[in-house]
């Protein structure tokens, strides 16, 4: 049997604007409404109702955590107007999930942001920094008690979501940072400059989070487990800096940094590969790989010099659950041999929870347990007991 660390975190993760629904101060609403290609998130999963229900479906399974977002567009519809009925729902969530003895993993921003925010300049605004430092300033009031707070998630990707919003507004049509629709062979590399802008926002907010919380802190990377192939290393470098390490030079100094892997690609000497279309890919297009996990964890581990390490997401888009089950299964072995390795992770949080809605597209399905779109209705699939069993028994 392969065990882990005692104390270890087990549990799912899910995004505010992809369960909660009706988001309609956020700027992703907005892009929802206006740019070809894109499907309507709508109700969601109608999670802003029905959290509860979903949490406590997570803890009866066996499973020991939750990752879950407050939505910034909720909290600070206007500049500076803050909604304390809003803060108040976001506590009751908290407090649930300490009842239901769910570690909650809170994460400050996933991905979206508020219509008025995106309309001064976004994260280059000139005010971006103190705009995301005063709602962080505001949020911490209600995170008694929670023992891991994410800044950000994936400000890499959030990085090449800002290009291609920049793009779509041109007229270009959406294409998901997600989900691929063959009609892109690889996503572009982040501009450097929104990256050290979002380095600068995690660490300003990673301040306020230390001083007025006592929250382990840090943020979640896109981990593309990028290998190269004989000849393309020192092309490997320099397109990893620019997509990955960029970000996790960010981490250094941070409580934890969240790995966030589900795939791998080759680099050659001319850049990325595009992966082929092949029956075994998921259904947003990548490679089967849970091996992916394992490369994404000594990275990280070995680029920031050893900062402790929470898995905030690893899953499988798949209609075949006993495909989920098989590919967490190895992506659990590779981990373990990480932790035997001498790599501090402390948990592994299993995205997603739902299946949702995902940034643009309904059809990808994460999810431990399905969603019933006219309904609500929840339905566990196997994954998710078998998930619990992986925790009650601490391993495989």
């Amino acid at each position: 049997m392969t065990t882990f660390p005692d104390g270890f975190l087990w549990g799912a993760a899910t995004a505010p604007h992809q369960i909660e629904g009706n988001n309609v101060n956020s700027d992703f609403w907005a892009a929802e409404g206006a740019m070809p290609g894109m499907e309507r998130s709508g109700d969601a999963c109608d999670s802003y109702h029905r959290y509860a229900e979903d949490m406590r479906l997570l803890a009866d399974a066996g499973l020991t955590s939750y990752r879950f977002g407050i939505e910034w567009a909720r909290i600070e519809p206007e500049p500076g107007l803050i909604s304390r009925a809003e803060l108040a729902h976001y506590r009751r969530m908290i407090d649930t999930a300490l009842e239901l003895g769910l570690t909650p993993v809170v994460t400050l921003h996933h991905f979206t942001n508020p219509r008025w925010f995106a309309a001064e300049g976004g994260w280059m605004g000139e005010r971006a920094v103190d705009r995301f430092r005063f709602y962080a300033e505001t949020v911490t009031g209600i995170l008694d008690g929670v023992p891991w707070v994410c800044t950000m998630n994936e400000p890499n990707m959030l990085a090449i979501m800002t290009m291609m919003a920049r793009l779509a507004a041109s007229g270009q049509q959406w294409q998901s940072p997600t989900v691929d629709e063959g009609q892109r062979p690889v996503l572009p590399s982040p501009d450097p400059a929104i990256g050290r802008r979002l380095v600068e926002a995690h660490h300003a907010v990673r301040d306020v989070v230390r001083e007025r919380t006592g929250a382990k802190v840090g943020w979640t990377i896109a981990n593309q487990a990028l290998v190269a192939r004989p000849g393309g290393e020192e092309r490997l470098r320099e397109i990893r800096y620019e997509r990955e390490d960029l970000y996790l030079d960010g981490s250094k100094g941070d409580d934890f940094v969240g790995v966030q892997s589900y795939s791998s690609m080759w680099v050659n000497e001319n850049g990325i590969e595009p992966h082929p279309v092949h029956p075994d890919n998921t259904l947003v297009g990548t490679a089967y790989r849970p091996d992916a996990l394992a490369l994404a964890v000594r990275h990280t581990w070995e680029r920031t010099g050893g900062t402790s390490i929470l898995v905030t997401e690893n899953g499988m888009a798949t209609d075949d659950d006993s495909r989920r089950i098989a590919y967490t299964t190895a992506a659990l072995e590779g981990l373990a041999s990480t932790v035997t390795d001498g790599v501090d992770v402390r948990g592994y949080l299993h995205w997603s929870l739902l299946d949702n809605y995902e940034w643009g597209h309904w059809a990808p399905t994460f999810g431990l347990i399905a969603v019933d779109r006219e309904t609500f209705v929840r339905t566990p699939k196997p994954s998710l007991a078998w998930l619990g069993s992986v925790a009650r028994r601490n391993g495989l």
